[in-house]
């Protein structure tokens, strides 16, 4: 199986909701690290799995709608807690649309909110 990765760092804010989680319930920044792996069996007639220059325009697109925003104030993570679990699958599912690559047939989002934690969302092509 092939794998292709790009990976990005960014600052974002959120606060969590729902229960009491101490300083957490207050506005605050991670520097977030997104990578994207997406992997498949077969490569093109170039000899790719993927052009990589597609991958880090959608990244950087994706990236750029929330560096430096309150994730909590996107349309996205409406009446969700903005945790990383679901910051992996609603980068997934972007991803997953918005790359073109016919021999991919998994794309996985890992997100790192600091150096030791983190959450990843698969999704199968």
């Amino acid at each position: 199986m092939y794998t292709v990765a790009v990976r990005r760092d960014f600052r974002a804010y959120h606060y969590l909701i729902g229960d009491d989680w101490g300083k957490e319930n207050k506005k605050h920044a991670h520097h977030y690290c997104l990578e994207v792996r997406l992997q498949g069996l077969e490569l093109d007639k170039h000899g790719y799995l993927v052009d990589i220059v597609d991958i880090e325009k959608n990244v950087d697109k994706l990236i750029a709608h929330f560096k430096d925003h309150t994730l909590n104030e996107l349309p996205e993570f409406s009446g969700i807690n903005p945790s990383i679990e679901h910051f992996s699958r609603i980068c997934c599912e972007y991803l997953s649309t918005h790359i073109n690559a016919a021999q991919v047939k998994t794309i996985m989002v890992t997100i790192w909110e600091n150096e030791t934690a983190w959450a990843r969302f698969r999704q199968e092509l």
